[in-house]
């Protein structure tokens, strides 16, 4: 019988998470692992409103704890949620397409652990967390799920599983736990042993340990370079789509790419604006004091200058705003 049912979310998925454990039946013979974006600091509360709203228990588990059924185990936060075979990992592993927790180790540990027994479910959120991880279920024999995106808050992440990820099931939370409830009772046949390169990926989120030869058993070597600590990045392709591994664990799909090469580029441009300003400054204070000592030429010479890094300052501001912004100093 399939038992493990994995489940991520983003921006959205809280309301649809609860909504789906409110209808499931509380003597359930499965164990529920979920993965919601959250931030290091948000504390307890998603466990506080999943248990007002569902049946099962829900509770962050401890690193190391017994898997038992008719509970919803969630990730805390800062930790990466892992399921190995009657227990669960807690760990601080590399982040995955930016966040740790991130769905895709879930999906890609529980995969490895128990095959054709794992149901995986996609709902709303954005960017593309999670497809790799359908795809690591798929892989295994497992059965994939997405949340309508027509229904969801936010689309990206159940519709770019549709269109990278063999999905079995496109539907609504009204009819997600009714399906599931089918899925679980349904005989399984064990699946062969899991693809080499899923178990190094799901070894890494474990142990937080990655090298060269781990990186390339995952993908092929690109000139890209990973945002989090500028290492080379590894490219496997998935479907119609792609992801990227460094050596020591960070790993993204496309999306997520993009999103952390932006927040890069953001970073950048500030901090240009920032050693522009601080430049104008420095020619400011050298041109005031030329014009006391009289050397006209190199006032007139640095006030120019000043006036320049102010102008690319004031420009790059224009660029990340939008609007022309005032410049006091």
């Amino acid at each position: 019988m399939r038992e493990i049912v994995v489940i991520g979310g983003s921006a959205g998925a809280l309301s649809g998470l609860g909504a789906l454990a409110a209808r499931l039946p509380p003597r359930v013979a499965a164990s529920f692992f979920a993965v919601l974006h959250v931030l290091s600091d948000s504390g307890s509360h998603i466990v506080d409103t999943l248990n007002a709203s569902g049946s099962l228990l829900t509770k962050h588990p401890r690193d190391g704890e017994a898997i038992s059924h008719g509970v919803m185990y969630v990730a805390p936060p800062d930790r990466h949620l892992l399921v190995k075979r009657g227990y669960v990992r807690v760990t601080r592993g590399p982040r995955e397409n930016r966040w740790r927790p991130a769905v895709d180790p879930l999906f890609r540990s529980a995969a490895v652990a128990y095959g054709p027994r794992v149901i995986g479910v996609v709902l709303s959120g954005m960017l593309d967390d999670g497809t790799a991880g359908l795809i690591a279920v798929k892989r295994c024999g497992g059965i994939a799920i997405v949340q309508d995106p027509d229904e969801a808050q936010y689309a990206d992440m159940p519709r770019h599983a549709l269109q990278n990820a063999d999905v079995d099931y496109c539907v609504t939370l009204e009819e997600m736990a009714p399906l599931i409830e089918k899925l679980l009772a349904e005989p399984v046949a064990d699946g062969p042993s899991p693809p080499p390169d899923l178990a190094i990926e799901a070894s890494i989120a474990e142990t937080g340990h990655s090298d060269q030869h781990m990186a390339e058993a995952a993908g092929e070597l690109t000139t890209l370079s990973c945002p989090e600590c500028d290492g080379p990045l590894w490219q496997q392709d998935l479907g119609s789509g792609a992801r990227f591994r460094c050596r020591v664990g960070h790993a993204y799909g496309g999306e997520s790419l993009a999103a952390a090469e932006q927040d890069r580029v953001e970073m950048a441009v500030w901090a240009a604006i920032r050693i522009l300003d601080q430049r104008a400054n420095v020619l400011t204070t050298l041109a005031d004091k030329d014009r006391t000592a009289g050397r006209i030429r190199m006032f007139t010479h640095q006030t120019q200058l000043a006036q320049e890094a102010r102008a690319n300052a004031e420009l790059l501001r224009t660029l990340l705003v939008g609007e022309k912004a005032e410049t006091q100093l």
